[in-house]
């Protein structure tokens, strides 16, 4: 089992994955997702994975039961996760690696939950299968199986925050609300899969796609000084990372965390529960 002092808990590179493939202290999670193709993500997998790697589906997997008013991808129970971690060959003490087709954004969600479920050894892969693969490394088609095992939750409820108290929170000058979603979404002008267009009110705008250069994570020295003008001053656990349905804000939670910016909280629903309500405020524009 890993010594935690050799633990990744945010990123890993290829380079260093690519010492670790065979190494049973290693769990290795395909998260591949198409958001318009369901399907997609367990076909490329099957095609081709990193070898070792099991697949996670996003809708299934990562996510809980949707009520219609809950959001587009709920946060899962507990136990349930757990159980499916489990099924999946993660137990504690072991070293998990998600990743995704590039960019994190779908790896990111797994690396929360994991840790929401006091699992910190949880690492996204830097570049994705994407940068993996352009460097010529091994794949493998198929299906992986790792034996099942116990996973053990330690849920840590501090790390997301419901609707309720969002709406306390919104538009107060103690808490600063960041949306991951693209500027134009954010400002309302475009909405491709929500009931109403626009964002919560007294929200920042702090695009996930801002915290990659070159197919990459900007380094933490970068992503502090991108943070500073979204934070304005405000303390890393007095934020609440929202997108539209709880995926892309890990991805600004992951950035967050690697910049050494720890404590913001995750607002699950995220607009797709918001925007669900007619009775709750919706801003538009900056």
């Amino acid at each position: 089992m890993l010594s935690y002092g050799m633990a990744f808990t945010t990123l890993i590179s290829t380079a260093a994955l690519a010492l670790h493939v065979d190494d049973p202290a290693f769990a290795i999670v395909d998260c591949r997702m198409k958001l318009d193709d369901e399907s997609w993500g367990a076909r490329e997998y099957k095609a081709a994975h990193i070898p070792g790697a099991v697949y996670a589906n996003l809708n299934t997997d990562l996510s809980g039961p949707k009520t219609g008013s809950n959001g587009r991808h709920p946060q899962p129970d507990a136990a349930t996760l757990a159980a499916r971690l489990g099924e999946l060959g993660i137990a504690s003490g072991v070293q998990v690696v998600a990743y995704d087709q590039d960019n994190g954004m779908f790896a990111s969600r797994l690396w929360w939950l994991l840790r929401w479920l006091g699992h910190d050894a949880v690492a996204v892969l830097d570049g994705g299968l994407s940068k993996w693969q352009m460097e010529n490394r091994p794949v493998a088609g198929g299906e992986t199986r790792r034996d099942a095992c116990v996973f053990t939750a330690a849920p840590r409820k501090e790390m997301s925050v419901d609707v309720a108290t969002v709406a306390q929170r919104a538009g107060s000058r103690e808490w600063r609300l960041v949306d991951a979603r693209a500027p134009e979404r954010f400002r309302g002008e475009v909405e491709p899969l929500d009931r109403v267009p626009g964002h919560i009110p007294g929200a920042v705008n702090h695009f996930f796609q801002t915290n990659i250069e070159n197919g990459v994570f900007k380094t933490p020295e970068q992503l502090r000084e991108s943070f500073a003008k979204t934070l304005a001053g405000a303390p890393p656990n007095r934020v609440v990372c929202y997108c539209g349905s709880g995926v892309t804000a890990c991805h600004n939670l992951l950035a967050l965390e690697h910049a050494g910016l720890t404590g913001a909280q995750l607002y699950v629903g995220s607009w797709s529960e918001w925007s669900s309500d007619p009775s709750r405020p919706v801003a538009t524009g900056e």
